[in-house]
């Protein structure tokens, strides 16, 4: 499974090794290895390679250098580059494994057994007791007596010890062998009054095992409780009183990152770790599953008051520092901004519901109260329900636009045996993170009552003056937002008077909408928006959904407590990788700006400056008056679809026109094709047979005449026809070659310098007549297929319209056929008569990626990122007369300017985002630098605090050294 050397070529300064194809694994990507030989003989070269196979193909991508000695030959050098390749770096080559695989087998199982102590006879420590046990958590594996074993764990006493049984090693607790775990004292101090763990028996979840384990307390009078005793040696205990459980700092950490990353239940977790203990069942442990969830969900309560100095609602989430902020990230003048930057502090929320976090109705509030009471992202639950149970027994107003089930059935969601069908959340539309305090539980559909109090919540401590807000469903749910605001409590009211406030619908879920929402609701079509796609929260949905599985067995309280620290490693996550995300947005932004630009500039060139200013000022209205109904949408068509009768009208124009040319291709005088369209589909196989045997008669008579022509003007064309006709006489007169003067062109053949020209002013004609229909044939497909989809029902009436349809497509296809031909004409002729730049206007022509509608994106492309095939951009495009092309071209050049705008905006947006986000981590890290200060602690209390405070400091300082080295290029200072 070797790459093959296909071809090399050696030059006076580089070697170029070729690669193409994967022996037994299909075609390999072809890539270019560069040997740079210097020019002194008999020296090595360096030179950095890579891998020239694809992972599909079973390769890994990599980088190394390869020195080359100067008599290497190509050949030699692909072997050696085959042998590096194929070493370790696929996918499933387990050769050295298999060569080795008896080693790595008895070495596994020598470890069952005594190893190299297996002559042992002493202990190896005192040089005096039966060496029969061993520590498998220790490094070495050595054999000790049961006194050593014990004095040396002192400080390990959660390590796993076995006893050697003259055949076998077998389990054994520390605690068994006598160890006694001493708190409040130095290791292997004894206690004067020791305190033993209640009943004596206490164990600890460790992250190699169960244990048991033999505990004292401190009894002295000076001695702290029992609760502070063991959390001092990072021991978490169950309970505060009498405590008979633990689990060490480092399980429980271990599995705070694990649920985060693998989203593995606790009952998974815990059960993974008892088995380590016992794998058979044989010597069950106590079953303290109960107690580690209760650790599990205090530690996680607990790690988030570490970041916070208060308990104010929401004041534990982990915010994003790329949004605005006053007073964290926002210039001090930024409400006096002028009108032309103010959009630049405008804040983007995005509002959706997630059905898959269902909660059943198990246990409640008062049994299962929640340990965070709107501190982090769920909104207060005692303001929030009694808000539900005040207003929610109105019902909801149907959709006027699309049949949106989150509005027609808000109201009737199935939710027996539910506590909650789902949550609802506020996020942040650009950046993908939760706001504070706007997540809450759904007890049926999204109804507005539960959509309005988690929106305004999240709301209620921003101070922002232009504000965007996402919702799949905004065509309806803001029609009457700001009157069910006032039933909401006064401190979540919003001041939407003296705010700019725009509403949008998502990108994704658009085109579910009427067309008037698809336009007045669309980010593309809205200025001061950037690139910016309403999505946020749906990407989001996959890293939380597998945990729905665990969290609707959950009780309220652990249910909240446990999204809540979910959404907060979101965040986290989020936070930490804005540096890499800003900076491939900015990149991609550049790229696609400089892409649009040029596209809008191509498009505008090809059109009259008097027609383009009157649709520049219906943009600029459009986009100045936001909210104003009345202001003309310049990005609807205002010319009504062509009917089907127009179409046949329009087919019949066209065949009319044919037979002006002499292209008539009737079988009957009275009877078009267009006609056979609607009164003939069965027959239309044996017309078009009978059509193109009549055809081919006249065609063979055309041609016969036309060659004894040909034999006056270029008698080479004969003598070429003579040697083509040695190898075979075509049978079919459509394949005869007919050697016209642009196939002349070679140095041994001579054709008439006037004759190439006539043949290059008949190729630019046919080019740009096949162009003109090549257009018209996809504007009838545009109609066709708009008139189909609207209007045609049943099998029949579609049968008919769809073989219509492709009568229309065949005509584009035969156009862009004609098209080609007249392209390598002129691609012959253009270098005999010095013949420079027609290419720009007339470009080779891809069937997949150019012929296509005006309105047609490439596969793939988005409203945002769709460029106009360049068939529809060359000059003159814009002189056609007909009143529906001439809106069309209206409406894509609108589309045009505004995708150039977006981009534009984003690079603005983004540089501005960079910009908070390092202001945002300076301002953190002086914050973390005052908290530590705050509280009035002594000792070690005081230094714990100030240290951790210290570290944080520290992050956001290290986060900003690198994001500002990331950002160099693109941040202004």
């Amino acid at each position: 499974m070797h790459p093959e050397p296909v071809n090399s070529q050696v030059g006076p300064m580089s070697q170029h090794l070729s690669f193409t194809k994967l022996k037994g694994r299909g075609a390999a990507k072809r890539k270019k290895v560069n040997i740079y030989t210097p020019q002194l003989p008999n020296t090595s070269s360096v030179h950095e390679t890579y891998t020239f196979v694809s992972r599909k193909q079973g390769f890994r991508a990599h980088g190394s250098h390869v020195t080359v000695k100067s008599s290497t030959s190509s050949i030699q050098f692909v072997q050696e580059m085959d042998s590096i390749m194929t070493d370790s770096h696929t996918n499933h080559d387990f050769s050295y494994f298999t060569a080795e695989r008896d080693t790595f087998l008895l070495e596994l199982l020598r470890h069952d057994g005594r190893g190299d102590y297996v002559d042992l006879c002493v202990c190896g420590s005192c040089h005096f007791g039966l060496p029969e046990y061993r520590c498998i958590d220790c490094f070495s594996g050595e054999l000790f007596c049961s006194a050593c074993i014990v004095s040396l764990h002192a400080s390990n006493p959660h390590h796993q010890i076995q006893k050697w049984t003259g055949s076998s090693f077998a389990a054994l607790s520390l605690k068994r062998l006598g160890l006694r775990v001493q708190l409040g004292h130095p290791i292997g101090e004894e206690c004067l009054l020791p305190q033993r763990a209640f009943n004596d028996d206490f164990t600890l979840i460790h992250t190699n095992g169960i244990h048991e384990i033999g505990l004292d307390y401190c009894g002295c009078d000076t001695a702290h409780t029992h609760t502070t005793q063991l959390l001092r040696v990072a021991w978490f205990p169950a309970t505060t009183s009498k405590p008979r459980t633990a689990a060490t700092f480092q399980i429980l950490e271990q599995y705070h990152l694990l649920s985060f990353e693998s989203k593995a239940s606790g009952y998974e977790f815990y059960h993974a770790i008892a088995r380590l203990t016992d794998n058979t069942g044989l010597h069950p442990h106590k079953n303290r599953y109960e107690a580690f969830l209760r650790m599990v969900r205090e530690w996680r309560h607990l790690k988030m008051l570490k970041r916070v100095k208060g308990t104010k609602e929401g004041e534990c989430a982990v915010v994003c520092p790329a949004c605005p902020q006053a007073g964290k990230n926002l210039p001090d003048d930024w409400q006096d901004a002028p009108d032309d930057k103010r959009w630049l502090y405008s804040l983007f929320v995005a509002i959706d519901a997630n059905f898959r976090l269902k909660r059943r109705a198990i246990s409640k509030d008062g049994t299962d109260p929640g340990l965070s009471q709107g501190w982090a992202y769920f909104v207060e639950e005692t303001a929030y329900k009694s808000h539900l149970q005040q207003y929610s027994g109105k019902p909801q107003e149907k959709s006027t636009c699309s049949s949106h089930n989150a509005v027609n059935m808000a109201d009737t969601k199935a939710s027996q045996g539910l506590a909650a069908t789902g949550v609802g959340t506020i996020d942040c539309a650009r950046h993908n993170m939760k706001l504070p305090n706007g997540v809450g539980d759904l007890q049926k559909g999204e109804r507005y009552t539960n959509m309005d109090y988690l929106f305004f919540s999240a709301l209620s401590q921003r101070r922002v003056n232009v504000l965007n807000i996402s919702y799949d469903i905004a065509c309806q749910w803001h029609k009457h937002i700001w009157q069910r605001m006032s039933t909401m409590p006064a401190h979540l009211r919003l001041d939407h008077a003296s705010k700019l406030v725009r509403f949008f619908v998502p990108k994704f879920h658009l085109p579910a909408h009427i067309l008037k929402c698809q336009s007045t609701f669309s980010f593309n079509f809205s200025k001061n928006v950037g690139r910016t796609d309403g999505e946020a929260p749906e990407r989001g949905w996959s890293n939380i959904n597998p945990v729905a599985s665990s969290t609707k067995e959950m009780g309220p309280g652990s249910r909240r407590d446990t999204l809540d620290d979910h959404f907060s490693d979101w965040n986290w996550k989020k936070l930490v990788g804005l540096g890499a995300t800003l900076l491939r947005k900015m990149n991609e932004a550049n790229e696609e700006h400089e892409a649009h630009a040029n596209a809008f500039e191509e498009l505008n060139g090809a059109l009259k400056p008097e027609t383009t200013t009157g649709w520049r000022e219906d943009v600029e209205l459009w986009e100045e008056n936001p909210n104003d109904v009345s202001v003309p949408n310049p990005f609807k068509m205002k010319v009504s679809t062509i009917t089907q009768a127009a179409v046949r009208l329009k087919l019949v124009e066209i065949e009319a026109h044919q037979l002006w040319e002499g292209n008539d291709m009737s079988l009957h005088i009275d009877v078009s094709p267009s006609v056979f369209i609607a009164t003939g589909i069965d027959l239309e196989s044996e017309q078009q047979k009978t059509v193109l045997l009549q055809q081919r008669n006249a065609l063979q008579c055309k041609v016969d005449a036309w060659k004894g022509v040909q034999l006056l003007y270029t008698p080479a064309a004969q003598f070429l026809s003579l040697r083509m006709e040695t190898i075979g006489i075509p049978d079919n007169p459509e394949d005869i070659k007919l050697f016209l003067p642009s196939s002349l062109t070679a140095d041994t053949i001579s054709c008439s310098p006037h004759l190439l020209t006539i043949e290059w002013e008949l190729r630019i004609a046919q080019a740009g007549d096949a162009l003109d229909e090549i257009r018209q044939s996809l504007r009838l497909c545009d109609y066709m297929y708009t008139f189909k989809r609207n209007w045609i029902r049943g099998q029949s009436a579609n049968t008919r319209a769809q073989n219509a349809l492709s009568r229309v497509e065949a005509r584009a296809a035969a156009a862009a056929d004609r098209y080609r031909a007249a392209h390598a004409a002129l691609s012959s002729l253009a270098p005999v008569l010095n013949k420079v730049g027609w290419n720009v206007k007339l470009r080779s022509l891809n069937n997949k990626d150019d012929v296509r509608g005006m309105t047609v994106p490439r596969k793939g492309e988005s409203e945002g990122r769709r460029q106009l095939s360049w068939i529809w951009v060359v000059e003159g495009v814009g002189d056609d007369e007909d009143e529906v092309v001439q809106d069309g071209l209206r409406v894509e050049w609108c589309k045009a300017c505004a995708r150039m705008m977006r981009w534009k905006e984003e690079i603005e947006l983004l540089q501005e985002e960079m910009r908070r986000v390092l202001q945002f981590l300076q301002w953190h890290a002086l914050w973390w630098d005052n908290s530590a200060h705050l509280r009035t602690l002594t000792g070690a209390e005081r230094e714990g605090v100030v240290a951790y405070a210290t570290r944080q400091a520290q992050i956001c300082r290290d986060l900003h050294a690198r994001f500002e080295v990331l950002w160099a290029q693109h941040t202004c200072h």
